[in-house]
């Protein structure tokens, strides 16, 4: 079992390589405990901090744990669940594709464990869809489509893009996006299936306990405070922008607003907030805000993790606490905890004295 494989499980040579060994999965559940500790912790790491946690030093291992994860989800059967894994798969591969294609060719001829673009490419055969022309590259727009389908932003709808002789514009970045959403896609797919029962019982605590934080994911959904001081960093940072009618990026504005959302701000609050924005359109920014929400979608979006606000340019201002966590949310929360709760609910008080005075004018 190769370490590339470990790293990308979602890759066909994977899921050769594991059954060219004849696991016997249900073996592997049963007597592997570093196998299922790894794969509730892929699972679990996605719903919290929407990655899949630190990869086992142990290639097997590592490498196993990617199909009883997925085992795990098919169990738990919740359709957030679902989304939330896949995401978080496809998030860490982005990381580390987009990082193997910026090491040197040197580098990448002395070791087996990086992938190239071209690699990529051939693995979702995407290879003679996509074509580099000098200026980045340029995509068919059949394969461009779904890929972009589920792509928040503006810039992603085919009327913002110079479609030509059948192909979209896109450049570098977006590709690597538009790879991201293949992986997606391949890791989602298929998802749940039908768990033989031996399996099932052999996973029964796990499972338990994933329901456990789904549960109490359903309670962070229903926070009720608005804090601007207490929130992270980044999310001070880009409130600031919007209050003082800066331009945000597609990929700030969704960050901030699906925050925003998630810490149960209603729409109305969030168009309000963004009306002193110079690029402010009140019908554009409701729509979005519904679409995260999920309001008007299929799926509801949460914040980005910090990886992909570091990845973003959005990660800034740095402090104790994020060193320590891994997602927007999760700092927020930390800080609520620590807050005193007569504070809060001066807080609570505070906010909705503002509300009724804006209803009255």
């Amino acid at each position: 079992m190769q370490r590339l494989h470990a790293r990308y499980p979602f890759l066909e040579a994977a899921r050769e390589s594991v059954a060219s060994q004849t696991v016997d999965l249900a073996t592997v559940v049963e007597q592997d405990q570093a196998v299922v500790d790894r794969a509730h912790e892929r699972v679990v790491a996605a719903l919290e901090a929407g990655d899949t946690g630190e990869p086992h030093r142990d290639t097997r291992t590592e490498l196993l744990s990617y199909p009883v994860a997925r085992v795990l989800v098919s169990l738990v059967n919740e359709r957030i669940l679902v989304r939330k894994y896949a995401r978080a798969e496809a998030e860490d591969a982005f990381e580390r594709f987009t990082s193997d294609f910026e090491e040197t060719v040197e580098l990448k001829s002395a070791s087996n464990d990086g992938l190239s673009l071209e690699t990529l490419l051939s693995e979702f055969d995407l290879e003679n869809a996509v074509r580099e022309v000098s200026d980045g590259y340029r995509i068919d727009v059949g394969t461009y489509l779904p890929l972009a389908a589920d792509c928040w932003g503006d810039e992603w709808r085919l009327v913002n893009r110079a479609l030509a002789d059948g192909e979209v514009p896109i450049d570098e970045r977006e590709l690597h996006v538009l790879v991201q959403e293949a992986v997606r896609e391949r890791v989602e797919d298929g998802l749940p299936f039908d768990v033989p029962d031996p399996i099932a019982q052999a996973l029964t605590e796990e499972v338990e306990d994933i329901h456990e934080v789904l549960a109490n994911l359903e309670l962070t959904r229903e926070i009720d405070t608005v804090v601007p001081d207490l929130f992270p960093p980044c999310m001070k940072a880009l409130l600031d922008s919007i209050q003082k009618g800066e331009h945000l990026a597609h990929h700030s504005r969704f960050a901030i607003t699906a925050f925003l959302t998630s810490i149960g701000m209603s729409t109305d609050e969030i168009v309000e907030l963004y009306r002193v924005n110079s690029s402010f359109g009140e019908e554009m920014t409701r729509y979005q805000t519904d679409h995260i929400r999920g309001d008007s979608s299929p799926t509801e979006y949460s914040a980005p993790s910090c990886a992909t606000m570091q990845s973003y340019g959005d990660c800034v201002n740095k402090d104790d606490l994020c060193e320590r966590i891994a997602h927007p949310m999760a700092y927020y929360e930390n800080r609520l905890d620590d807050e005193d709760e007569d504070d809060l609910e001066d807080w609570r008080k505070a906010a909705e004295g503002e509300g009724e005075s804006e209803s009255e004018a």
